[in-house]
């Protein structure tokens, strides 16, 4: 196979002052599934495509687990070299994307691993009637700040995620700065939607708490 193609690096989310939404496709734009298979044939172009819309979510996802902006430039770097050699493998009964960030979340839990960081405790998943149960909560505490106005400036986000389990700060981060769906969260976690509801609701509930406390609110 020829050479990985070049990647140039953006900037990694740490710094960045909200959600950055895709690069929007231009009308008649080819769509993914025909750009992976035209890189299946080696097309080196439509592989940099591919990367270029989608290497910012990238980011977004290492920089959701990884705290030094070196490891999130890094890992984005070894993910696309590993998503080019392992593309004729991919057999699109998953979406592109889906497939792309499920590579970057396992090559950070392997750096965080090979660091010795403390081992993330994974929850079940929770069955549709406990999910329901906790979820229920929810809507009977509408007193609590916005969460969503709270992660606007990323600065301030990195400051109430502190002391969330690892899991817990990158599914936030997915879905109140990056705009990811639960499904896609799910898909890419290995999870049910289910659990990463309830998850995301408890670890909501701690950033309020952790608010109220500091008389933010």
């Amino acid at each position: 196979m020829p050479r990985v193609p070049k990647v140039e690096p953006l900037e990694p989310p740490a710094g960045s002052s909200g959600a950055k939404p895709p690069v929007a496709k231009a009308p008649g734009a080819v769509d993914d599934r025909e750009l992976v298979r035209r890189a299946q044939r080696e097309d080196q172009e439509a592989f940099e495509e591919l990367i270029r819309r989608h290497q910012h979510r990238v980011f977004a996802v290492a920089g959701g687990i990884l705290r030094r902006r070196e490891d999130v430039e890094d890992i984005a770097q070894q993910v696309f070299v590993k998503a080019y050699f392992s593309l004729k493998r991919f057999d699109q009964r998953a979406a592109f994307s889906t497939w792309l960030y499920k590579i970057t979340v396992n090559e950070c839990w392997d750096l965080l691993r090979k660091k010795k960081v403390r081992p993330l405790v994974y929850e079940s998943d929770l069955s549709e009637e406990q999910a329901k149960q906790v979820i229920a909560a929810e809507g009977k505490d509408s007193g609590g700040p916005d969460i969503s106005d709270r992660l606007e400036a990323r600065q301030r986000v990195e400051r109430l995620l502190e002391g969330l389990d690892e899991r817990d700060r990158l599914m936030l981060i997915l879905k109140e700065v990056e705009g990811f769906a639960v499904e896609e969260i799910a898909q890419v976690l290995d999870l049910n939607a289910n659990t990463v509801k309830v998850r995301l609701f408890r670890a909501r509930r701690r950033i309020v708490n952790k608010v109220r406390k500091r008389g933010e609110g």
